[in-house]
């Protein structure tokens, strides 16, 4: 499994909102400098997460981009689902969703062990938030960054 540059940059980007002023909507190219992401690549990303309703966006001056829902309740898969992340371990865990499965299923030794792997993986996903990522991670320093002040890292 590998998460890719579009689902990293999701993320990114999304922590960034979670730790900015959820009143003031913040404009894509102050988040893309923040996260040093292309904002053309932005603008594709944030295309998908809007039509998710992940984050909402406001037009005209002053305008930008907010989290259109609590923090609390995005987690990790719905932000790599909406940005059509694939999160599956291995192609035949991968193919389950498919009407005829993996065709190695009903006599691979390991299909099991890959399975229980990604329903772990999943779970994890399942459960961890934007706002346990910011709780967990997020330092004074960088959330000083994002909101502009100066600070220093030691």
């Amino acid at each position: 499994m590998r998460i890719t540059t579009k689902g990293r940059y999701a993320l990114r980007a999304l922590t960034n909102l979670a730790l900015s002023d959820p009143s003031r909507p913040v404009p894509i190219k102050k988040i893309a400098a923040d996260e040093d992401i292309s904002p053309e690549f932005l603008e594709q990303i944030f295309f998908k997460l809007k039509k998710s309703g992940i984050i909402s966006s406001v037009r005209g001056p002053g305008g930008g981009f907010l989290i259109a829902r609590d923090p609390k309740e995005v987690t990790l898969r719905m932000v790599f689902e909406a940005v059509d992340e694939g999160i599956a371990i291995t192609p035949c865990t991968d193919c389950s969703d498919d009407d005829e499965g993996c065709p190695r299923q009903d006599f691979c030794i390991v299909y099991h062990v890959w399975k229980e792997a990604s329903e772990h993986i999943l779970s994890f996903f399942d459960t961890m938030t934007l706002q346990k990522i910011v709780d967990r991670n997020a330092d004074k320093s960088y959330a000083a960054m994002i909101e502009g002040e100066e600070f220093s890292v030691n």
